[in-house]
């Protein structure tokens, strides 16, 4: 899972990646050089740390995201300015917003307004897409004396009579409700108004404690989802002990950091979900899609073993915990056996019986 951090200039992408990623690029009171970084961040999940208590294994291995630092964006640059090569494989975007004010460092927009932000960085990438979709079109035009393809023709539709009016609207496509092949074609065109997006409020040390997403107009109707931050005291706390951060947190009145937060928060607006695989070799999360069935799970740690699925046995994470073994809970009849169309939830802990 891969998602792109965007902003503006100056609004603390970069401290907010680092925090993410454990990196140390540099940031500051002056541009951060216009490069593009990349990291991968361990998925913090209490669930996981409990269960590798449990079993003590050799190897322990979190969920992971990588994250896309874009440079920041000017506005009325946007098209030039975005990194599209890496933007365009991001299954989802950050967009980190100032809401802090630093005399000593001025805001790209003249004043601190959140929400003048976001219908900014929505703009430049309707206006983005708003290229790539004329392109297309001209493209498809150029079909010559063959004609189009029904394919092509089933495009041109979409792009000239629903996407393209709606850009020209100034409507981010994420907004759009269409149907399930109208929804796949749009996800082929890679285009950045349709990624789901995940507003990051950067606010002051101070408001961490009581700031609300809804007090910047997220979460409603129309409006992306959000979650609010303190950036440098994020850093701050993720270099601490573990001791140390839960008093840290404790005096801002804080139960947990707040980027915890962001990256539930990510995997909610996604749509995906964890199972376990525990053992004394190893206790690892897995991501997949919620709703995914047992042999899909199957097929995110390998092919063959979705290939050759035979059953499940599924036990919910709480229940072994509280157990503390699988024949425990076999026992209690709560280790069951699921077939290949067993809906995965959440938290499930799953060993795959397979034969290839």
């Amino acid at each position: 899972m891969q998602f792109g951090i965007l902003g503006l200039p100056k609004v603390g992408k970069t401290m907010l990646f680092n925090t993410l990623t454990s990196s140390d690029e540099a940031t500051g009171k002056f541009e951060a050089g216009g490069k593009t970084h990349v990291a991968v961040a361990k998925v913090p999940d209490e669930r996981l740390a409990k269960l590798r208590e449990l079993f003590q294994p050799k190897k322990y291995t979190p969920a992971t995201v990588e994250y896309v630092d874009i440079p920041g964006i000017h506005k009325g640059e946007g098209a030039e300015s975005l990194d599209l090569a890496k933007l365009k494989t991001v299954d989802g975007l950050l967009h980190v917003v100032r809401a802090f004010d630093d005399p000593e460092i001025p805001h790209a927009g003249g004043a601190i307004d959140p929400g003048a932000d976001i219908a900014t960085l929505d703009l430049e990438l309707i206006l983005a897409d708003h290229s790539l979709v004329e392109r297309r079109l001209e493209r498809l035009s150029k079909s010559g004396k063959r004609g189009p393809t029904p394919q092509e023709e089933h495009e041109r539709r979409l792009l000239a009579e629903t996407i393209l009016p709606a850009l020209e609207a100034g409507t981010p496509l994420r907004r759009l409700t269409l149907d399930a092949d109208e929804a796949r074609l749009l996800r082929g065109f890679q285009l950045l108004s349709a990624k789901p997006m995940l507003v990051v409020v950067n606010v002051a040390e101070a408001d961490v404690a009581d700031a609300r997403p809804e007090q910047f107009g997220l979460g409603q109707e129309n409006a992306p989802p959000g979650v609010v931050v303190s950036a440098p005291i994020e850093l701050e706390i993720s270099r601490l002990s573990e001791l140390e951060q839960v008093e840290f947190l404790r005096d801002l009145g804080l139960a947990e950091p707040s980027l915890d937060r962001v990256i539930r928060a990510s995997y909610e607006m996604l749509g995906v979900i964890s199972f376990f695989t525990v053992g004394e070799d190893e206790v690892r999360a897995w991501t997949i899609r919620r709703g995914d069935v047992a042999r899909d799970a199957a097929g995110a740690i390998h092919s063959d073993i979705e290939r050759g699925f035979i059953r499940a046995e599924v036990v919910g994470w709480d229940d072994l915990l509280r157990l503390r073994t699988l024949a425990a809970c076999r026992e209690k009849a709560l280790l069951r056996l699921e077939g290949k169309e067993y809906v995965v939830a959440d938290g499930d802990v799953v060993h795959f019986r397979f034969n290839v």
